[in-house]
């Protein structure tokens, strides 16, 4: 019976083990095996910390192994703590602006904004003299996402620069901030996006919509405290929503994600929050 015993156990534990090795590949399959650089780029006063919880996330779940820092000085110059390997697979850069409130803008963000969009050509651009990258996907937060859509704009008929297969909003404030009259008393056209108002930064990217990239997928994810303010603390729900005016009518797709609550509030969508964590991976890797 102790022999029978001991062939059990010893079977039991080979099994097991063949399962457990097993786990990692079997939800690696689960998501595109591509070449392609995610960029993310944090909000104002804000640093790369803010997008480790959701590149972290990223990995955890099996999409990638390889995550890099990217430095952006004040001059624009970019630095990486080490090079993303020539067959990384789903690759993730943490941008991190040292000029993280546009200094030399205060008085006029609509120009701090389209500076900014050159911090995110310069990065891209480094990354091209690692690997010649066919297109890569963006992720923004805040005033990241007005940074990324200023790039967009401003570089659209670059034919050196990759294409955006994916772009994520988190948090976008297109149409204005919490505070400003005129972003506040906006309403906004359900169907097509378009705001009732636009604040001058808004009217800068209307562009957008004879030549957004018809390739790119979007995602918009914004929040809803349910306070009473409709909006995530800092931006309107209806500034987040006015996304869709600018690019809903040439993106490949387009797509919303309403949250709710007190993990809803702009900081927190960003900050370990287990619903944007998902919707990132769904959207940007999973087949």
């Amino acid at each position: 019976m102790n022999r029978i015993v001991k062939i059990l156990l010893a079977l039991s534990a080979v099994v097991g083990g063949i399962l457990t090795a097993s786990q990692p590949v079997h939800a690696i399959t689960h998501y595109v095996q591509l070449s392609t650089p995610t960029i993310f780029v944090h909000g104002w006063g804000s640093s790369s910390h803010a997008e480790e919880k959701m590149a972290n996330a990223a990995r955890n779940a099996g999409v990638t192994r390889t995550i890099v820092k990217a430095n952006v000085d004040k001059q624009g110059r970019v630095s990486f703590n080490r090079e993303i390997p020539a067959h990384a697979v789903n690759p993730i850069v943490e941008v991190n602006l040292e000029d993280n409130k546009l200094a030399n803008y205060q008085s006029d963000y609509t120009a701090g904004y389209h500076h900014g969009g050159t911090y995110v050509r310069n990065v891209v651009q480094a990354l091209q003299k690692q690997h010649h990258y066919r297109q890569i996907n963006l992720v923004g937060h805040s005033m990241g996402n007005l940074e990324i859509i200023n790039y967009i704009n401003d570089n659209y008929a670059n034919a050196n620069l990759p294409k955006v297969a994916h772009l994520v909003a988190i948090a976008g404030h297109y149409n204005g901030l919490v505070g400003q009259r005129s972003s506040e008393q906006a309403t906004i056209n359900r169907k097509t996006g378009e705001p009732s108002s636009m604040d001058p930064s808004y009217r800068e990217l209307l562009g957008l919509r004879q030549h957004f990239p018809t390739g790119t997928a979007v995602l918009n994810i914004y929040g809803n405290l349910d306070d009473g303010s409709n909006s995530d603390g800092d931006v309107p729900v209806a500034s987040a929503q006015s996304l869709k005016y600018l690019v809903g009518n040439r993106a490949k797709s387009y797509q919303e994600i309403e949250l709710h609550g007190k993990s809803a509030q702009h900081s927190r969508l960003h900050n370990n929050n287990h619903q944007v964590d998902q919707a990132l991976i769904k959207f940007l890797w999973e087949k």
